[in-house]
């Protein structure tokens, strides 16, 4: 388990690696049971404005590591613990409030495309893949992890995709809206970090806020709930308006305060 997940803060920056390379970054139990604590110190970290998740020696993820198939799901307890620690690392890091971004690149499968979902925005190299693959194990996928899917690509697809488990391409993954951009391989850290810098420049309480409003949105929520009525006051009054108002009316570059 050693740094098999490894976090770094360079800059505005952190970027969570998952980090098995020569399992093609298969993700373990003690994994999903370190993610939601090391989510929470990013969180905590007031240098990290955005964070990017991405997989060790181009491949982001090649899903649940079947090694411990025997292990985890060895009676019905244990099958129960396993699914509530990856339920709560998933959850943990779709709930987490600062924006992210999941760089895709070769496998992204299973467990790593769940992963992958839960993040805000994906990035994808044109030559990534991805699949969800219960179909091909005889496993269901939680609600949750389900959802995520759908609100990604549709009912229809999101039931195509379930039924057959199969292979998806880079292009086809950006027309059913499962990857939000595509780039070649070697220009992909580069896209990724560029879409970080635009998300870090601008206003830090605008997106942690429109972040939260979005999930209240996909989540069925229609009108104003009291939060979302006292997060407008807040926001003319806070001190990110007053910087960003002086800046336009300089004709200015802003630099927000709030992180």
């Amino acid at each position: 388990m050693d740094h098999a997940l490894k976090v770094e803060v360079s800059g505005d920056v952190a970027t969570l690696t998952l980090n098995r390379s020569r399992k093609k970054n298969a993700l373990t139990l003690a994994m999903w049971s370190t993610l939601p604590g090391l989510l929470a110190e990013v969180a905590a970290d007031r240098a990290a404005k955005v964070l990017v998740v991405r997989g060790a020696g181009g491949t982001f993820a090649a899903g649940a590591d079947i090694g411990e198939f025997e292990t985890v799901y060895a009676t019905p307890d244990r099958t129960r613990d396993y699914f509530d620690r990856v339920g709560k690392a998933m959850a943990a890091l779709a709930a987490f409030e600062k924006p992210t971004i999941a760089m895709i690149e070769g496998a992204c499968v299973g467990g790593g495309l769940g992963l992958a979902l839960a993040c805000d925005l994906r990035i994808a190299a044109v030559d990534a893949w991805m699949a969800l693959t219960p179909a091909k194990l005889g496993l269901v996928y939680s609600l949750p992890d389900t959802r995520r899917l759908v609100q990604a690509v549709g009912l229809s697809r999101a039931k195509d995709i379930l039924f057959t488990g199969r292979m998806i391409a880079a292009e086809e993954a950006l027309v059913i809206g499962l990857v939000d951009a595509l780039h070649a391989p070697e220009a992909l850290e580069a896209a990724v970090a560029e879409k970080t810098a635009q998300i870090a420049a601008a206003s830090q309480w605008t997106a942690r806020r429109a972040k939260a409003i979005v999930g209240l949105i996909a989540d069925g929520e229609t009108r104003d709930t009291d939060e979302t009525a006292r997060w407008l006051i807040e926001a003319v009054e806070g001190e990110d308006f007053s910087e960003g108002r002086n800046a336009f009316l300089s004709k200015r570059k802003p630099e927000f305060p709030f992180r």
